[in-house]
């Protein structure tokens, strides 16, 4: 209800600037060597992540005057060692776009003042320490291996907000490295090989299925596609230790996730984002791709309103994307919070009430964890008398 009153109210303040007709973005991207240099910035970024975006801010602070050609969203993905985050990095600098790296772990362990929260472990109770992916490596059959792929959906999908709020309040574009909508890929083939129940998987679709309809799928997927005897080689080529020693790197698990990838996520995302894919076995040559994105002509399907390809981003007027800006920029934590949902039928996705005591006691007297970010004077934190809001984009998970 307060978001219908909030819209409404934005309509009828805003009504004199909205013009007839759908207001979307501009057709094409194009990269530094096609523009002959960098881009010329028009309107300042606005600083989301220190300054909060609303109704009244957004009667005056306009969201498409900041789009340009490359306000888009780019997601790159394809098999474990494929050669993403290399691809990832240069498209970002070509297309002068904010490169997101893959969500890993130590953005849950790791607090704001750089303690490493899996350090704990000695006194944490055995359901309650940490887990992550050398660990998932290593045993793939811990009954915490449900709740480690969670949190890594929810960590895309909250680097996913960051992603969107980035772009509406910047104007900049985004290359993220592996995204929220492919997750799922690693759900199903853990789940396959016997490393998550069934139970634990449909309490991950039921999450998936609450968050994801919340946010708008991106521009463009790449998918770099490697066979099984490829990803094997690169695995090796790349020496991580716990990765070439990993039993959970077969080749029925590698043929298990290249399926889901092909058979689900891209015949899915297909229908709603532009797709290109390319034989990455020997790696590529990204002017070839940026080339590629350079001929996509992303305003093709707005003549249709049935047309499902960009229709995410299509938004009749200004006010809906003043609305989208709010949603992603300011309203983060209550995104987050559709992850809030009981389930007491899963063994692995619970703990006891001793072992939740002793969590929440170790946990939140860890350095940096007694108060949020910015407010621990034992930290260094200074001015505390003073200060009026905390990061809280930042302090969510």
């Amino acid at each position: 209800m307060t978001a219908v009153l909030r819209l409404g109210f934005m309509r009828l303040c805003q009504r004199p600037a909205t013009t007839a007709g759908a207001v979307n973005q501009q057709r094409f991207i194009s990269g530094k060597t096609m523009r002959g240099g960098p881009r010329v910035i028009t309107h300042k970024p606005f600083p989301y992540k220190e300054k909060n975006y609303n109704v009244f801010t957004s009667m005056i602070d306009k969201t498409t005057p900041r789009l340009n050609d490359n306000s888009k969203l780019i997601c790159v993905e394809g098999p474990i060692a494929a050669g993403k985050s290399k691809l990832a990095k240069e498209l970002a600098a070509e297309l002068e776009m904010l490169y997101v790296p893959e969500a890993n772990m130590d953005m849950y362990y790791i607090n704001p003042y750089g303690y490493d929260m899996r350090l704990l472990d000695p006194k944490m109770p055995e359901s309650c320490r940490s887990f992550d992916v050398p660990k998932f490596c290593k045993d793939p059959n811990h009954f915490l291996a449900a709740s480690f792929q969670i949190k890594m959906y929810m960590l895309r999908y909250s680097q996913y907000v960051d992603a969107l709020a980035h772009i509406l309040s910047t104007g900049q574009g985004v290359v993220l490295d592996r995204c929220c909508y492919s997750d799922f890929v690693f759900m199903e083939t853990m789940h396959k090989h016997g490393y998550i129940s069934k139970e634990a998987r449909s309490v991950y679709h039921e999450l998936r299925q609450n968050t994801i309809y919340e946010v708008l799928r991106p521009h463009l997927v790449i998918y770099l596609d490697v066979p099984v005897q490829g990803v094997k080689d690169k695995i090796k080529a790349r020496n991580i230790e716990y990765e070439v020693n990993s039993k959970v790197f077969t080749d029925d698990y590698l043929r298990s996730m290249e399926n889901f990838y092909k058979q689900h996520f891209l015949k899915d995302i297909s229908i709603h984002a532009e797709l290109l894919i390319y034989d990455w076995t020997a790696g590529g040559e990204t002017e070839v791709v940026v080339e590629d994105i350079e001929r996509i002509d992303f305003d093709a399907f707005e003549e249709d309103p049935m047309e499902k390809k960009m229709k995410d981003w299509r938004f009749p007027n200004e006010v809906e994307w003043c609305e989208a800006r709010i949603k992603y920029a300011s309203q983060k934590p209550d995104l987050m919070n559709y992850f809030n949902i009981p389930c007491f039928d899963v063994p692995e996705l619970l703990r006891d009430a001793d072992s939740s005591k002793i969590y929440r006691d170790v946990w939140y007297n860890a350095p940096g964890m007694k108060y949020r970010p910015g407010y621990n004077e034992d930290m260094g934190d200074t001015g505390l008398l003073t200060k009026t809001k905390s990061p809280y984009r930042d302090n969510i998970l």
